[in-house]
């Protein structure tokens, strides 16, 4: 079969505890400034596998490897299901086309190793799922830039291949196309801006010296039409075959030879049938002594013997929208006098004298085209001519130096935008990007029996159970989402009634305290629950009382607040007073006249403020040791308290940590980066970059905006705002964390990729950040209508 141009693994942890194959690695805690691209890696297909991308994808690392820019340059190959190939050291990573596992571990491998750029060879057939779509799950990952070669352009793609293609254009930094035509495609087609798309032709090898050679082929004398390439029913070599009988009324010794074996998806659907065909359709019309087939794979050394000898080539293709042809190059390139049909790519290249073009399956005009450049060398030799003038630029030495210097442009403007992008959007055009509240994959982990705690992807695990953690934040969701529209009302007053069921499910009245932790088999795994669970849980119930309208779940939280509360006198932990005094904040929005309940949180309230005016130091105003997690609970709690006990002191306190807190998690490049859950930020040691954890996100969302509301100050809306991209992408890896299609958010960021698991912690944690910030959003919209009214 003849191959034709066509267009250090380590261990980390996630925020569940699983481990998962990436490598840890000291990260600094800003994007590295721009610097000069140093390794690159191809992602195609790769010799010896037979095939066009693969042929390609060889020549071009071999010519990246030769530029003078002296790039380190490996290969990811694909691979066709059940076939292995002996590779070369060059490939360095092999991926299975249906394997979509093996798509994330070839993200991994490539953020581990530290690639500048990313340069895809894109056809369709050669990637896993549907219209290739498995390849944008390794994409997505990336952290570096993408550099995407398109081998196919279709101008009326169907559904599944246009989400493929109008993904891939925007993970792709630049867009390279071989044509000026295939340009125009994509901006009339998929409204892709000129700025992107780079217009490089398809590369030739250097021609050897030496002229043609037709006595080593066994064709002295004879005159030659040559076509070559993968064999399929789209090639429309029959119509050649057709012509032959007209041809060789006048030039008797000509012959037709067709270089190439059979496509290998073409051969695996329907075996030799179409050469077979062309072989029987020869022998019908008495040609076939005047055809010769090489059903083989030649060398490129080969090929270009066969060119050589060749007085004419032909492509008589039948697809118009083709936009490329690695066969049209080279025989371009080699200066061939050629006769093709008018698809997009020979429409381009053979232009202005260089070629001829034939109408569709049209024998009697191949024959006489053809017959005709047999008789007269002279216009033949001047085809030729101009063909390989125009074909100078078209080698693979220049053809290397235009995609150098391409991704050169491309990571400089991908470092520019991720330094630029947070910094230039403001409040005010941000507001309409926040997405619509979706419940879906609450719901999905939702069971007769409340909220499971974790997921595998967008799948619950029932295997881990439900904690009463998780149902606690989802009930406090529900109640700050009660005024949503009428269609979903009925869907979240069910949702709240199950998340308070459990919650009083785990109520143990004889100890006072809440449990955790139940298996799926409805089974308690503890007498009682961590002090955090039970405070969280106070902050539920209290928001229901304080929000809710439905007067049953009103009663039953109010009973169960009150019966719960007297617990938290004894508990040690700060969150878990934080977690209390924020219910407690809640709760006196409905009854600010309950004197016990006031009483309960100012004695938790100073006890907190304690903690900091003991701890206290310039460099360090914070309570404890380290910087753990739920960190901007902490701070919030002294600020909505010192609001309703009229505590200046506590809400400046609460002030002024919650700043050093914003100024420790904010990265140079201007994200949110909060305090990594792999080793946290002790006060003698370096901050933790990574596990970088949702729920800090929305804990520094919250208390920012609380911030917001008792300074008036519009900066720590900015803030908010800022805590809050983190989940859409502004992050240190500019992922989005936030699933649009489930409505899930992914379990964190590790230093070189998302763990992609939608756990319930996770996902409450947007919705709670999304929630919250929608609600500020219509405060200053209102506020900014009353302005407007009253001018």
């Amino acid at each position: 079969m003849i191959a034709i141009p066509s267009p250090a693994i380590g261990m980390s942890r996630g925020r569940d505890g699983s481990r998962s194959g990436v490598l840890e690695e000291n990260l600094p805690c800003s994007v590295a400034a721009t610097a000069p691209i140093r390794k690159v890696a191809l992602l195609g297909n790769h010799a010896p596998r037979r095939c066009g991308i693969a042929t390609f994808t060889t020549d071009l690392a071999d010519a990246i490897a030769d530029d003078p820019a002296a790039l380190d340059s490996f290969v990811l190959a694909m691979n066709d299901p059940g076939e292995r190939y002996a590779y070369p050291p060059r490939v360095r990573f092999e991926i299975t086309e249906g394997d979509i596992a093996s798509y994330r571990r070839a993200a991994d491998f490539l953020n581990v190793n530290a690639v500048d750029i990313l340069c895809v060879q894109h056809e369709y057939g050669i990637f896993g799922g549907k219209a290739g779509s498995y390849l944008l799950v390794l994409l997505r990952e990336l952290r570096m830039p993408i550099v995407t070669t398109l081998h196919t352009i279709l101008s009326e793609p169907h559904q599944s291949q246009r989400t493929t293609i109008e993904e891939l254009i925007r993970l792709s930094e630049r867009l390279v196309v071989m044509s000026a035509e295939g340009a125009t495609l994509l901006r009339d087609v998929y409204g892709v801006p000129m700025s992107k798309i780079v217009v490089i032709p398809h590369g030739i090898p250097i021609l050897p010296a030496g002229g043609p050679n037709k006595d080593r082929l066994g064709l002295g004398g004879r005159p030659v039409i040559l076509t070559f390439g993968l064999l399929s029913p789209d090639k429309g070599i029959e119509y050649v075959i057709d012509a032959l009988p007209s041809i060789l009324e006048t030039h008797p010794k000509a012959v037709y030879l067709v270089v190439g074996a059979t496509h290998p998806h073409v051969k695996e659907r329907s075996g030799e049938s179409y050469r077979l065909m062309l072989a029987q359709r020869a022998r019908r019309l008495g040609v076939d002594a005047n055809m010769i087939f090489h059903d083989r794979f030649v060398s490129q050394g080969e090929l270009m013997e066969f060119l050589a000898a060749a007085d004419i080539y032909v492509t008589p293709y039948v697809k118009p929208e083709q936009i490329t042809s690695g066969t049209l190059a080279y025989a371009v390139g080699c200066g061939k006098a050629v006769v093709s049909t008018p698809y997009r790519y020979a429409n381009e290249l053979l232009a202005e004298g260089r070629g001829v073009l034939v109408p569709w399956r049209d024998p009697q005009a191949i024959a006489r085209e053809i017959t005709a450049l047999l008789a007269d060398d002279a216009r033949r030799v001047a085809l030729g001519k101009r063909a390989a003038l125009h074909g100078r630029d078209m080698v693979w030495p220049a053809v290397a130096h235009r995609y150098v210097q391409t991704f050169e442009q491309a990571s400089a403007e991908h470092a520019a935008r991720r330094r630029t992008s947070f910094q230039t959007r403001t409040l005010a055009n941000r507001r309409s990007e926040l997405p619509e509240v979706n419940l879906e994959h609450l719901r999905n982990m939702t069971d007769d029996t409340g909220l499971l705690q974790h997921a595998a992807f967008s799948i619950p695990r029932y295997d881990e159970g439900y904690c009463l953690d998780d149902n606690a934040r989802a009930l406090l969701l529900m109640a700050l989402v009660e005024d949503a529209r009428d269609d979903e009302v009925r869907a979240i007053r069910a949702l709240a009634s199950r998340y308070l069921a459990f919650v009083r499910h785990a109520f143990d009245r004889e100890r006072g305290r809440f449990k955790n932790f139940m298996s799926y088999g409805r089974e308690w795994a503890e007498a009682f629950g961590s002090e955090d669970s039970h405070g969280r849980a106070i902050w539920a119930l209290g928001t229901v009382i304080g929000r809710s309208t439905d007067p049953g779940r009103q009663s039953l939280s109010g009973a169960l607040f009150h019966a719960a509360l007297p617990a938290v006198a004894d508990f040690t932990s700060p969150r878990a007073w934080s977690f209390a005094l924020l219910g407690i904040d809640e709760y006196l929005r409905a009854f600010g006249g309950d004197s016990s309940i006031q009483s309960a949180g100012r004695t938790l309230a100073e006890r907190l403020l304690d903690r900091f005016r003991r701890a206290y130091d310039p460099e360090w105003p914070w309570p404890e040791e380290a910087v753990t997690y739920c960190n901007a609970k902490l701070p919030h709690a002294l600020i909505v308290s010192g609001r309703w006990m009229g505590h200046p002191e506590m809400t400046a306190t609460g002030l002024r940590a919650l700043e050093w807190l914003a100024t420790i998690q904010h990265s140079s490049n201007g994200y949110f980066s909060p305090i990594g859950s792999n080793g946290f930020y002790s006060r003698t040691g370096e901050k933790a970059c990574f596990d970088q954890q949702p729920v800090e996100a929305y804990a520094m969302v919250s208390a920012c905006l609380e911030a917001g509301r008792v300074t008036e100050e519009a900066r720590w809306a900015e803030r908010a705002r800022c805590a809050f991209d983190w989940f859409l992408g502004q992050n240190e890896l500019q992922l989005c964390l936030y699933d649009a299609t489930t409505g899930g958010c992914r379990d964190g960021l590790h230093a070189d990729r998302m763990n992609e698991n939608e756990g319930a912690e996770s996902t409450l944690s947007f919705l709670l950040a999304l929630t919250e910030m929608r609600s500020a959003d219509r405060l200053v919209a209102a506020a900014e209508l009353a302005r407007e009214l009253a001018r």
